[in-house]
């Protein structure tokens, strides 16, 4: 007999169940939403460092009025545009503290997506007005003066970015958010960017002014080079991509309950930064519908304790006599006066 147990983890309304870990602690699933948790925790990680790259960027605005500084320009709008992208970002957050509805039933983490998108739009905004800004000091230079100034702004964007970095990995790891976690490194990349504006002002106190445009190029090219790898992440995730390492960790979770003879059948797709898993297990075709679907809970109970983003889990329990989709398709067939069809798993 086919079963089918849908297991919805990380929801209030899902059917929490208590058990003891290999510790001997009591803990339970499913019984408070900690998708709530989670997002007030993100919404809290994207306010600081919103505050964190703002006042960074002030700061190096500050210096490039001095000096006149391309450099230092180019690394500043690309700090405004990163502490820009937290509003995107804490919108979508607030959007996932809504509950499913009728039309939307899976919820709204999409919106972290879309998110994702105008985050991807604002550096690539960033980084085409550093390049045009860098190339027209290449073809005008302009003296720069306040040097210790420019020495000062770009230590002071190495510290602000990696702070913000620190900070957004560690809280991103938390809640399991792979969008912060990324934005994380992206700002670390972004703090030894800052770092190169010192090497311009390095290049022109030796008397070679065309440093500092050069060094606002350079800086061009890697945010551009930043945009393309945020793209695809995004894109990839938008057509329910996910890492091979997530599907294999799926797979060595079910495989933990003894009683699951085949994991045939994996499907993962990530809705914001909560996943959504679909599983086939095979196990013995003499179990009641009570033992499948108790072996399918514990299933359930496994993917929780190895994968704390995930949000929803569909466990599918087949006799390991017809185990995986292959075995659900339905030959043709004719009813109804309709012509002979088949349907697909």
């Amino acid at each position: 007999m086919v079963s089918r147990h849908h297991s919805h983890g990380y929801h209030a309304r899902s059917h929490g169940h208590h058990s003891g870990d290999e510790h001997g602690r009591a803990h339970t699933h499913g019984v408070v939403d900690p998708s709530i948790t989670t997002t007030n925790r993100g919404l809290w990680a994207i306010k600081w460092s919103f505050i964190g790259l703002a006042l960074t960027a002030v700061l190096q605005l500050v210096a490039v009025y001095f000096s006149g500084s391309v450099a230092l320009l180019a690394d500043t709008i690309h700090n405004f545009g990163d502490a820009a992208t937290a509003i995107p970002l804490g919108i979508a957050f607030l959007f996932a503290r809504k509950k499913p509805s009728k039309r939307f039933t899976f919820g709204y983490g999409r919106v972290e997506d879309f998110a994702g998108l105008a985050i991807v739009l604002t550096i690539l905004i960033s980084a085409v007005v550093a390049g045009y800004e860098s190339v027209q000091r290449f073809l005008h230079p302009q003296d720069i003066s306040h040097l210790w100034a420019v020495v000062a702004a770009s230590i002071i964007g190495f510290v602000g970015n990696e702070g913000v970095a620190i900070f957004r990995v560690r809280v991103g790891r938390e809640i399991g958010s792979a969008a912060l976690i990324a934005d994380g490194y992206h700002a670390r990349i972004d703090g030894w960017t800052s770092l190169s504006v010192l090497a311009g002002a390095i290049g022109v106190w030796l008397g070679y002014p065309l440093a500092d445009p050069i060094i606002g190029i350079l800086i061009t090219v890697a945010i551009f080079g930043i945009v393309i790898q945020s793209g695809k992440s995004i894109c990839t995730r938008m057509l329910d991509g996910v890492g091979q390492d997530v599907i294999d960790e799926i797979r060595h979770a079910a495989q933990h309950v003894p009683e699951v003879k085949e994991v045939t059948d994996v499907r993962a797709r990530w809705l914001g930064h909560r996943l959504h898993a679909e599983v086939n297990i095979a196990v013995d075709s003499n179990l009641t519908v009570a033992q499948g679907h108790a072996v399918a809970a514990e299933v359930r109970h496994q993917l929780l304790h190895h994968l704390q983003y995930l949000s929803l889990a569909v466990i599918h329990v087949d006799p390991v006599e017809q185990s995986g989709e292959v075995h659900h398709r339905i030959k043709g067939h004719a009813h109804d006066g309709l012509p002979v069809h088949s349907h697909a798993a």
